[in-house]
């Protein structure tokens, strides 16, 4: 098998590609290779080329960020699928793939940013909001096969990070390593039996086969913008569950970036569709929590008592 990185050379790569895909043209040289970013979960570069970019992502037998965090090679199979299912205009295109190495090549979304700076700036557009909710309802409009990639083994690493770790006592975490307070803010939600079993019921229903196609981590670093255009892009999460999965986790990243709990009923309200809005309540609240006192952080700059004021208002959701 065949693994790639930012310091793999431009022959090795160059030859690659030629070998097992039609993307270069005749006289298309790789100029440059390198990063595409501060992906945690693949191998993700950009190729440049004397015409144009693409993208080169790769899986790997463990999570990217954390080699220690063991995860299935074949969820770039799922996300392969994602793509090839969806095929819409606010998604890159797929170049090609090689199975038998992981490897997918996208269309580069040039002049894209991510809208992970909603966190900072605290605010995000109407309409951006509006936008972000239809297209969700068009991936979850699309009709998926009965043979859809379950993606079982990296939903329950996903289960375990979202609906476990940040509940146990004993998970390994230093949380006032992350910020100091933090630990004593999470107690209530380790100790809370109730709390405990409502998340619990939760996440049985994730891992439970649906049958909506969901992108499976809809949050801002999946979000992309040029000019007035919204793209999504990282859906190697997807899976056939409940639609209020998506509802739920998009909701608490807007509720963590502004701290206004109106998004909530916004997103609810304007999703063209029936949904029980007290299940993607819950699943916005258990983004929340996860997201504070688990292990996958956001680059959030907040508070102990901004954060303790959130966790509050993720009690009251899960409790009401």
């Amino acid at each position: 098998m065949n693994f790639f990185d930012e310091s793999t050379s431009i022959n090795i790569i160059t030859n690659y590609i030629k070998k097992n895909t039609s993307i270069l043209r005749e006289n298309e040289i790789i100029k440059k290779v390198e990063s595409a970013g501060e992906g945690n979960m693949n191998v993700v570069l950009r190729i440049k080329t004397n015409f144009k970019s693409f993208i080169l992502k790769q899986s790997r037998s463990h999570v990217k960020k954390f080699a220690h965090i063991k995860a299935p090679l074949e969820r770039i199979f799922a996300e392969h699928c994602f793509y090839n299912l969806v095929k819409k205009n606010f998604l890159p295109k797929v170049l090609g793939f090689i199975s038998e190495d992981y490897v997918l090549f996208l269309e580069d979304l040039t002049k894209c940013r991510d809208l992970n700076y909603i966190y900072d700036s605290r605010k995000i557009d109407n309409d951006k909001v509006n936008k972000l909710t239809l297209i969700l309802h068009n991936i979850h409009m699309t009709g998926a096969h009965k043979n859809y990639p379950a993606n079982l083994t990296l939903r329950k690493l996903n289960y375990d990070h979202i609906f476990v770790l940040p509940f146990l006592k004993d998970n390994g975490l230093q949380l006032n390593n992350i910020q100091d307070g933090l630990e004593e803010l999470a107690i209530p939600f380790k100790e809370n039996t109730d709390i405990i079993r409502r998340v619990s019921n939760a996440g049985k229903n994730y891992l439970d086969r649906g049958t909506t196609l969901l992108h499976g981590d809809y949050y801002p670093g999946s979000w992309m913008e040029r000019n007035n255009n919204i793209y999504i892009i990282d859906p190697e999460f997807t899976f056939l569950g409940s639609k209020e999965f998506d509802l739920g986790v998009m909701s608490g990243h807007l509720i963590l970036a502004t701290g206004q709990i109106s998004y909530l009923k916004k997103i609810c309200d304007n999703y063209p569709d029936k949904i029980d809005n007290n299940e993607v309540a819950t699943y916005c609240a258990i983004e929340i929590i996860r997201r504070l006192i688990g292990y996958a952080q956001l680059p959030i700059k907040r508070s102990i008592r901004e954060k303790s004021d959130l966790l509050k208002l993720a009690k009251e959701l899960i409790i009401n």
